[in-house]
């Protein structure tokens, strides 16, 4: 699969299979999802459960290889390398992550400077292609490869302070190659294939095996995350025949796929439905996925171990912030702000496309739809479910 094949380029619009929704980009709304980042602990969870999923994995000379795939404002991605930097403090960490956001890109080079002065040997690679391609850094369709703009910027210094100076002096290269255009159907895919290559000048000997060399693709990871990689109502067949089978097949012997979505059965649903009934975006579990996945590599599937998880492992809670008095049961008690931000994440997580959003706001229906849900339950929560692809040694 290359990025022109690609129906919806980015984990923040992989979002569906041509339908008349294919002209919305729910992630790409930047006040929906800094606010969303913000007011609930989502993002923190992972961290956490990535932490639990290092204890599975047993890394190869020369490097710890951990791909992200889609970093969004990269706080998983710093969240991840403090846990490896605990686990694993004297072994060199490569890290990819693909995202095609030109912003998020700006916000995850922000939170790296630290990273790289607390584990200096690490070396990190960013890039914009296609879930087939992004873990090799290499797009498959040879001419996509042909354009492929490479940049590599080896640290001097020994602050962190030096090292963000450096990144932010990157921003001309991102503002050239990290553009985007609406493709044909109708999800944001970039203009120019980029990869951005980042490590410390005083560690590149120590490293020379680790860094990755342009037109030399080699995937390989011990850890995988795939958090939220698609739109929730896109077709079971399409999600893992375009996003989680090339995702598995970038790990190396032993390595593990840890993916995570959301599952619904939670308050932010019960909002959802107060204003639209019926309505459900949770309409693959994670069985449905593993199975389909299985189908999608085929003969391959031999190689990997599908692990559904036990309710217990696999469902996990992340709640909206608020103060200990900011909901009570008294309903009129609840301030503006609070139901915005509730309403906001509700319809965040169960992707509503902007014009029901727009429809529904026009009246004050939905904010008391959102009362009554905070007012039953003193507070919002929503479930994730998570599972793992493993290879075989």
């Amino acid at each position: 699969m290359t990025t022109a094949e690609m129906p919806s380029e980015n984990p923040a619009s992989a979002r569906g299979g041509g339908s008349k929704e294919k002209d919305f980009r729910f992630y790409d709304n930047r006040q929906k999802y800094l606010m969303f980042v913000t007011t609930c602990s989502e993002k923190l969870i992972i961290g956490e459960r990535i932490a639990r999923e290092l204890h599975g994995i047993a890394p190869r000379p020369p490097a710890l290889r951990f791909f992200d795939a889609g970093t969004g404002d990269g706080t998983v991605l710093a969240r991840a390398l403090r846990s490896m930097h605990r686990r694993f403090q004297r072994v060199p960490f490569y890290v990819a992550g693909k995202e095609i956001s030109l912003e998020d890109v700006r916000l995850t080079l922000e939170k790296m400077p630290d990273r790289l002065l607390e584990h200096p040997e690490t070396v990190l690679a960013l890039t914009n292609i296609s879930y087939a391609d992004a873990p090799w850094l290499q797009p498959a369709n040879p001419l996509a490869a042909s354009r492929m703009r490479w940049q590599e910027l080896a640290l001097e210094g020994e602050t962190s302070a030096e090292f963000e100076q450096q990144i932010l002096q990157l921003q001309p290269f991102l503002s050239e190659n990290w553009k985007t255009h609406v493709g044909r159907s109708g999800g944001l895919v970039p203009e120019t294939p980029a990869t951005l290559v980042i490590y410390r000048k005083d560690r590149r000997f120590l490293l020379h095996d680790v860094i990755p060399q342009q037109g030399r693709p080699v995937a390989d990871f011990d850890l995988i995350l795939a958090s939220q990689p698609f739109r929730l109502r896109a077709p079971t067949e399409f999600k893992a025949r375009r996003v989680l089978a090339p995702l598995a097949r970038a790990l190396g012997p032993g390595g593990r796929l840890l993916g995570i979505h959301s599952a619904g059965a939670d308050p932010g649903l019960e909002i959802v439905q107060k204003v639209w009934p019926g309505e459900n975006p949770f309409i693959a579990s994670r069985r449905d996925l593993l199975d389909a996945t299985r189908d999608a590599l085929n003969e391959e599937a031999e190689r990997f171990v599908f692990e559904p998880l036990t309710e217990e492992a696999s469902v996990f809670r992340y709640r909206m912030h608020t103060m200990p008095d900011e909901i009570d049961s008294a309903a009129s008690s609840i301030g503006t702000s609070t139901l915005l931000a509730a309403w906001n994440a509700a319809t965040y997580v169960a992707q509503i496309e902007d014009d029901r959003l727009g429809k529904a706001m026009s009246r004050s229906d939905y904010l008391e739809a959102t009362r009554a849900v905070l007012s039953k339950h003193g507070e919002l929560w929503f479930n994730d479910e998570s599972y793992v692809i493993a290879r075989r040694d």
